[in-house]
């Protein structure tokens, strides 16, 4: 880790949790590894997933690679901009966001960007899977809520994760991803540990 690395993480506004340490531990070995990673991160809601990814994207970008960020919903995908932002505001690291939000123009410009290696962070819908985008140098791809996804959204992810890093979150794993887990094809990280002081959640219908 660099300095930088260790600023950020200690920059972070609540106590790490232990699974919350291990889990940021078990990436960064997968991502210092020779072959790339596939990890799946499962915890609930509000028991830091994010903050763990943040860490790992944080590091790639310091290795002079692109990391993308890919969420089911454009809502997610301005949260974890305005989160990620908010968490690398002090450091050199452009991020853009792909999604329904943004208008053409602006899209124009981030996808121009990411080819030219000048955007760090792209976060965004399945719109990061269309035909006209493209990376300088992907080193990392993180994937919220992968069941969220289509067969033909997967079969595109398929093409885009070669000899890439992948890191997978999710509170809810759908059977297949869980099957590959407990079979060893995939390698996963758990957070059950939840914050101290979390309030439990209550749904409502």
């Amino acid at each position: 880790d660099t300095h930088w690395q260790s600023e950020m993480e200690a920059s972070f506004e609540f106590v790490d949790t232990s699974d919350q340490i291990d889990a940021t531990r078990e990436i960064k070995q997968d991502l210092q590894a020779s072959h790339p990673m596939d990890r799946l991160l499962c915890g609930d809601v509000g028991f830091g997933k994010t903050e763990v990814a943040i860490r790992a994207a944080f590091k790639v970008v310091q290795d002079s690679h692109q990391v993308a960020i890919l969420v089911p919903t454009t809502i997610l995908a301005q949260q974890h901009y305005e989160t990620f932002r908010e968490r690398l505001a002090t450091y050199p690291v452009k991020i853009g966001v792909l999604s329904r939000f943004r208008s053409q123009a602006e899209q124009k410009e981030t996808i121009m960007e990411l080819k030219d290696g000048s955007v760090d962070i792209v976060i965004g819908t399945h719109r990061l899977l269309s035909q006209d985008i493209g990376f300088r140098r992907l080193g990392l791809l993180i994937i919220d809520e992968e069941h969220r996804f289509g067969v033909r959204h997967k079969e595109l992810l398929k093409q885009m994760k070669t000899n890439v890093d992948v890191l997978a979150l999710t509170a809810t794993p759908i059977p297949r991803t869980m099957h590959m887990a407990l079979v060893g094809a995939r390698d996963t990280s758990k957070i059950n540990t939840p914050p101290v002081d979390r309030l439990p959640i209550q749904t409502e219908i």
